[in-house]
């Protein structure tokens, strides 16, 4: 078995340096940009007079980053050559991941609007596989040349990870249907054209059929945000939404009408494990990042890294990075080798063990490292403590870490499925 990294992908994370260096950074020295990035970052991208979102200018930047990624062919990467992209692998985007997220913060990767010179783009995968040829043709070019934008409405204000539970009901009417309910953190719905609403049609509460995705116009007479949640990292794009008496066609389902959740579900392990790739990268930066520091401050006459209290944590932190690294990369490559329901089926406990502890990792991490540094550690002319307020939400988004340790625990003890011996 080779553990090392294909030349290919070792050589496309220098082109993606170099055009950081020669775009992207000029980009964000230029008109003060770089208070986005530094002590002033929250105040600098947050409208606390607009309901706590995002400034105007910040958005503006990032999709100025955005078009000069696409134009060297950098954003696209991971999408099938049809639509520009390259077919980024599994592997390629978990180690592009790693790298772009271990250099620290800046407008080339910046995970709290999941920005990035590499995009993730799900969306145009789930039109791809569940949309019409109407609604590809439509929705695949608008999201990929910004025009249309389409945000993700399951979880529901009484309802998180207990999704088949939720109350949002959708009856048939005339030709079209007729949609009640609520939704909570419907992320983007700020700028959003569209917006996924997933709505029980049929079947019992808690049963895994009869709910079905539909398209939603966010101008649709009904559909209205409430309020916007203001969060540990601010600013907020996410709502709370109500849609009251909202109709809409018959055609504006995406995917079977039956199996809604296969469509939210589409591209759970592929985000998962990127998320996984960027906590990781960041944990790196803290723990480099501290080394560095310790190397170089110097009370009392000496070096913090001659200390043993300095050295132990951040050697406990460094080599679990590399244990994570290692099932990172084993596990995407593993998913290159497998067809989607072959990865749901055999490497989902996998996937989760790499997402949560990867998790948790990072917010170990952003913790020592301001203990390390001390005060300027804890103070924001130091990365450390956006980073800790950013990550600390992916142990609860994109399935908490109980919901990711559940999944491990019905594979080991064969809650549910058939258990697997150990790899």
């Amino acid at each position: 078995m080779d553990f090392t990294i294909p030349p290919e992908i070792a050589a496309y994370l220098v082109e993606l340096d170099d055009f950081i260096e020669k775009e992207i950074k000029p980009l964000e020295r230029e008109n003060d940009n770089i208070r986005f990035f530094d002590h002033r970052r929250e105040w600098a991208r947050t409208d606390f007079e607009r309901d706590g979102l995002p400034r105007h200018e910040w958005e503006a930047l990032l999709a100025e980053m955005r078009r000069r990624a696409d134009r060297a062919g950098h954003y696209r990467f991971a999408l099938p050559r049809e639509y520009g992209g390259k077919d980024g692998s599994n592997l390629a985007m978990a180690i592009i991941r790693e790298h772009l997220a271990a250099r620290g913060l800046g407008l080339h990767n910046d995970l709290q609007n999941e920005s990035s010179i590499v995009g993730n783009l799900p969306t145009v995968l789930m039109f791809r596989d569940f949309g019409t040829k109407e609604q590809k043709d439509e929705f695949i070019p608008g999201i990929l040349d910004g025009s249309i934008s389409v945000a993700f409405g399951l979880t529901e204000p009484a309802h998180g990870s207990d999704a088949t539970w939720m109350e949002t009901r959708a009856v048939r009417e005339g030709d079209g249907w007729r949609i009640n309910g609520a939704k909570i953190w419907n992320t983007g719905l700020h700028v959003a054209t569209h917006d996924f609403v997933f709505a029980r049609t049929t079947g019992r509460d808690g049963g895994a059929k009869g709910i079905t995705c539909f398209i939603v116009p966010t101008g649709t007479a009904g559909f209205k945000i409430e309020e916007y949640l203001w969060t540990f990292n601010m600013p907020t794009d996410h709502p709370r939404v109500s849609l009251t008496n909202v109709y809409i066609p018959a055609d504006a389902i995406l995917g079977d009408p039956e199996d809604g959740l296969a469509v939210a579900q589409h591209f759970v392990h592929e985000n998962r494990i990127r998320q996984a790739a960027s906590s990781l990268g960041a944990a790196q930066y803290c723990i480099n990042e501290s080394v560095k520091y310790a190397k170089e401050r110097k009370p009392f006459g000496r070096a913090l890294a001659s200390n043993q209290a300095i050295q132990w944590p951040l050697v406990e932190l460094h080599t679990e990075a590399a244990m994570l690294r290692a099932l990172i990369y084993k596990t995407a490559w593993d998913m290159d080798q497998m067809s989607k329901p072959e990865v749901a089926e055999r490497l989902s406990d996998k996937v989760s063990m790499c997402n949560y502890r990867a998790n948790r990792l990072v917010c170990d991490a952003a913790d020592r490292a301001m203990q390390v540094h001390g005060g300027i550690g804890y103070s924001r002319h130091k990365p450390f403590e956006h980073i800790y307020r950013h990550h600390r939400r992916y142990r609860i988004t994109e399935g908490a870490e109980e919901i990711q340790m559940r999944r491990v625990a019905q594979i080991l003890f064969g809650f549910g499925s058939r258990p697997r011996p150990s790899e």
